[in-house]
């Protein structure tokens, strides 16, 4: 029983019965006026009262976006450039040629994958530079 009164030795040797205090508030040259710590994530009736680091809404998505992308995509790759064939033919019909024996997986040096990759990061870069171009556009940011 002795040991639950006793001093703790550490910061400022506060004792045990000191624990209830009020939480104290923080002063700093940085701060105008001191202030108490809050959590940032406890702000009242913030996302239907969730806890959240971002807006609701972060991505922003747009259906014009994912449309004209794809339409930019497509019709880029579909020009007919690599030996008389355009890479969404040639991505397609390689999709063709592994269903023929479907249980059996790709190899690892088929073409399959090189125009599964080179196709996917094209449109994921066009639906990227499209995503900029449109919310830039629609929000002023390129304005002077």
């Amino acid at each position: 029983m002795a040991a639950a009164t006793s001093t703790v030795v550490g910061l400022a040797t506060s004792s045990l019965a000191s624990v209830n205090r009020k939480q104290p508030s923080l002063n700093s040259a940085f701060l105008k006026s001191p202030m108490t710590a809050r959590n940032r994530l406890r702000v009242s009736q913030a996302s239907g009262g969730k806890y959240t680091c971002f807006e609701r809404d972060w991505l922003r998505t747009d259906l014009n976006v994912i449309g004209f992308g794809l339409i930019g995509w497509l019709a880029p790759s579909s020009i007919p450039a690599i030996n008389g064939e355009s890479l969404t033919g040639l991505f397609f019909g390689s999709i063709g040629t592994e269903l023929a024996h479907f249980p059996t997986p790709p190899a690892l040096t088929s073409p399959f994958w090189l125009w599964l990759v080179t196709w996917h990061l094209g449109l994921f870069i066009c639906l990227t530079f499209g995503q900029i171009g449109f919310k830039g556009r629609t929000e002023d940011y390129f304005e002077k």
